[in-house]
């Protein structure tokens, strides 16, 4: 089963739009991967993300792993089967989880010694482990175990790092045996050029059937994030699929796509839906803010998700205001709506050969919101 295929590309960026095959499905690509990092996408039910078109969902090891566990989640059938999910899944290792856990692990070349952050019990994550566990969980596509540093300008560790990301990488391809499964690589090397040129000369030197980026939106300013992805994609083979990890907002989407990238994720979308920022086409709105009080129209005309078809801004208002449940779930569903469209749009425009009128058109009407970046300081905070 050949895995990504190139379906065309603009002339004048580094956009590709590709059709990724899974054994549960064929995903359109460029693609935004909801995250159901407990087995869930918050707030929404599987039909809810099945109504708003979203092709693949992203569930995490380290989350997994510590509850309800992996012997639990096999007995019950795989991930799949017990989230009540039938579309494909990516899982990725847990590494970006532990990393974050600060003085709660150690780490040395064997792997990662670390305490639950929900219970203080000690656990010791290999590359061995991290597909162990993926692989029983059963997800089409899986990450080797790697080390994501913060962002820094100390050469040494980011170098450090690296280098143990790559000997892990061999480890987890020795260890992985499920041919239904596509064992993805993660270029590391922090915003350095010549580092990301070396990682990415040696994973591709593995042959993985595709590759992650991992490292960058953990702190450093857009334009490097952007110039260190752009220089990076260029560095990967063509015929095989580009993942940068941890980005969503639009404009970095849009940029990012523009890179070459292919596949996107992070709970961006879902964590300020909960706090009551909606996604439009100029920018967030804080549906918080006393002028949606008694406005009797969506808080977006431009979208025809189930929120903004259903319900008036007054009401989104009222409810959070009242702290009712219901504000989270349409929240969420107008949010990733917002997203999984946007990407649609960009798909779209690369066949046609319009990405980057589109681009442009987009980026000169959307404001980025005053916080630049996403950054995790906890396992429990990329939720």
């Amino acid at each position: 089963m050949e895995l990504f295929r190139i379906e065309k590309t603009c002339p004048d960026t580094g956009a590709r739009a590709g059709l990724l095959t899974t054994p549960h499905g064929s995903i359109s690509t460029p693609v935004f991967m909801p995250l159901a990092t407990q087995g869930s996408v918050k707030a929404l039910a599987p039909d809810d993300l099945s109504a708003i078109r979203a092709r693949i969902l992203l569930g995490n090891t380290y989350h997994l792993y510590l509850r309800p566990g992996i012997e639990v989640i096999k007995r019950l059938g795989g991930l799949h089967r017990f989230m009540a999910w039938e579309g494909p899944l990516l899982t990725d290792s847990g590494g970006f989880q532990v990393f974050s856990l600060g003085p709660l692990r150690r780490v040395n070349d064997e792997g990662v010694l670390f305490r639950s952050h929900i219970d203080g019990s000690e656990h010791f994550l290999t590359p061995e482990l991290a597909i162990e566990i993926q692989e029983g969980l059963g997800a089409d596509i899986i990450m080797v175990l790697d080390e994501c540093p913060p962002y820094s300008e100390n050469a040494r560790l980011i170098s450090e790092a690296m280098h143990r990301t790559h000997v892990w990488a061999e480890r987890c391809l020795g260890r992985h045996h499920r041919r239904d499964q596509a064992l993805f690589g993660i270029v590391q090397g922090g915003t350095s050029i010549p580092l990301r040129k070396e990682s990415a000369e040696y994973l591709v030197s593995l042959d993985f059937p595709g590759y992650a980026i991992g490292g960058l939106s953990v702190g450093e300013p857009k334009d490097l994030m952007y110039l260190v992805a752009r220089e990076t994609a260029g560095l990967l083979p063509l015929d095989k699929p580009r993942y940068l990890m941890g980005v969503a907002s639009p404009e970095d989407l849009v940029e990012c796509i523009s890179c070459g990238m292919d596949m996107f994720d992070c709970a961006l979308p879902t964590r300020i839906a909960r706090n009551g920022a909606l996604f439009t086409r100029h920018g967030r709105a804080n549906i918080h803010n006393s002028r949606f009080k008694t406005q009797d129209r969506s808080v977006d005309p431009d979208c025809d998700c189930y929120t903004c078809r259903t319900f008036s801004a007054a009401y989104l208002h009222h409810l959070f205001k009242c702290e009712e449940l219901l504000a989270y779930r349409l929240a969420t569903i107008h949010n990733l709506t917002f997203i999984l469209r946007l990407m649609e749009e960009m798909r779209r425009a690369i066949i046609e050969g319009s990405f980057l009128k589109f681009k442009e058109s987009f980026l000169a009407n959307y404001k980025p919101a005053a916080s630049h970046h996403f950054t995790v300081l906890s396992p429990s905070a990329k939720l």
